[in-house]
Order: structure tokens, then C-alpha cells, then sequence
């Protein structure tokens, strides 16, 4: 345990030590969610749209931007440089289980990530009238929900990167990703609001648990049984993803590329 903690604080201090790029990253995230409410304001001036009127969108956008920075700080380029310059060859002579000491690495940037996301929910409800929020119950559920976003994240994410092993490019990739994960997780409008042939995939997908879950369970429209369910669902998930991503790699060692050969 005591080296995947080293990896984590010596990931934290490589995001720290780059302060500009962080500050960079966070003010464009920033924007992005200022015009999402500002969208969404405009477009429940006249009433509520899907179910969802004002107040209920604001907290959904905010907790969607939320869960949109777990994994940002660190991100998946990292492990993808190392796969494609083989220097994924030095990491595996350490006597560290891959995986988890990218998972080690990844969860490093959480210092930054609750620190920003801190910042824009008390901007949030500062410069929009307030947030409500959960009871205590409810709101610990959430809080389950929410950090169970961290693993499965970086799920997919290094499941996606292990592709380089085949495609020697990850651009293409991380962008195929991005646009998968933001539109079926409900990053970018709530399911509910999708086409009724493309919501019934989405709602199955293991996107869905990434944002759609925990804002279900802030917004209190899955209470007790219902919420607890969507937790077990996303700790499936987890463990499904988590345990493929493992039969993956032994298959992608395989296709392993040091100096040409």
C-alpha cells in the first residue's frame, strides 16, 4: 500500500508543480459550465423542459460539470504517452501491480479536482440564488454515489488508453471517448431529454452511473430502495470494468512495441 501512496502524492505534486496549466484547465471548465447555465436559464424562462424546471437544472449542471472533473486534472494522456514511446517497458519492471499504481497515479489529482469543484458550487450558489439540497440521508447517498465516479472513471479511461497498444495513436481515441462518455452519461443533457430509442441504451450503459446516478440521487428523483439500487449498479460497474480492464492487459502486453520489436 505504502508505494501506490507514493505514486499518489508524487502525481499530486507534478499537477501542483504545473499550477498555470491547472488554472488554464479549470477556467476553461469554468466557462463551459458559466454558458451551460446560462443556456439552460434562457430555455426554462418559459416554463420547465423534460420535468425539469430551473432550480432542478442548475444543481443537475453542477453536478455534471462535478463528476466531468473527477479524473480531468491527472487525465488518460499521461498512461497513453507512456504505452506509445514504450516507456510502459521501464513500469513494468517495478514490482508494482500496473493497474493499481495507475489508479494510484490517477486519483492524485483529487486535491485539485474537490478544491475547483468546491470553488464553483460556492460560485453557483452565490451568483444564482442558492442550491437546494438533499436531506442528511439522502445527501450521504449522494456522497457514496459520487466518489464511486472516481474508479469508474478511470475505468474507462484505461481501458481506453490500453488501445494504444494496438492503434499507436490516441488522439482519435480520447476523442471518440469524450464525446461517448459526455452524451451517454448524461453529461450533456439529461437522458430523460435524449430520443427515446438512444435513452433506453444510455440508461443501461455504464456511462449512465457516471453522471445520470448521482444526480438522480441529488435531485431526490431516486429515493431509498430506487437509490440504492443505482448504487449497486454502479459498483458493478466498477468491478465489471475494473476486473476486464485486468483480462485486457494480458492480452495487450502482447502486443507490446519496445524500439520496434
Amino acid at each position: 500500500m505504502k508505494p501506490y501512496l507514493g505514486l499518489l502524492r508524487m502525481s499530486t505534486r507534478r499537477i501542483l508543480a504545473y499550477r498555470m496549466s491547472s488554472v488554464i484547465l479549470w477556467l476553461g471548465g469554468a466557462t463551459f459550465l458559466a454558458g451551460s447555465l446560462a443556456v439552460w436559464h434562457a430555455l426554462l424562462s418559459d416554463g420547465a423542459i423534460g420535468g425539469y424546471d430551473w432550480d432542478q437544472m442548475k444543481a443537475y449542471l453542477l453536478v455534471g460539470w462535478a463528476t466531468g472533473a473527477l479524473g480531468s486534472a491527472y487525465g488518460d494522456w499521461w498512461m497513453a504517452n507512456r504505452i506509445l514511446d514504450g516507456h510502459v517497458a521501464t513500469d513494468l519492471t517495478k514490482p508494482l501491480d500496473y493497474q493499481w499504481a495507475r489508479f494510484s497515479e490517477h486519483m492524485g489529482g483529487l486535491v485539485t479536482e474537490f478544491t475547483a469543484i468546491g470553488v464553483a458550487t460556492l460560485a453557483v450558489i452565490s451568483l444564482t440564488g442558492g442550491l437546494a439540497v438533499p436531506g442528511p440521508g439522502q445527501a450521504l447517498l449522494f456522497v457514496v454515489s459520487f466518489l464511486l465516479v472516481a474508479p469508474l472513471k478511470f475505468a474507462i479511461a484505461y481501458i481506453t488508453t490500453m488501445a494504444c497498444f494496438w492503434t499507436q495513436n490516441f488522439m482519435g481515441l480520447s476523442w471518440a471517448k469524450d464525446a461517448i462518455v459526455t452524451l451517454f452519461s448524461g453529461a450533456l443533457i439529461p437522458l430523460a431529454l435524449l430520443p427515446a430509442w438512444l435513452a433506453g441504451p444510455a440508461a443501461v450503459l455504464p456511462f449512465a452511473s457516471i453522471t445520470a446516478t448521482p444526480a438522480a440521487i441529488f435531485l431526490e428523483q431516486a429515493t431509498g430502495w430506487a437509490a440504492l439500487r443505482l448504487l449497486a449498479v454502479q459498483a458493478a460497474w466498477v468491478l465489471a470494468l475494473w476486473w476486464g480492464a485486468r483480462l485486457i492487459w494480458r492480452r495487450a502486453l502482447r502486443a507490446l512495441t519496445v524500439h520496434g520489436g
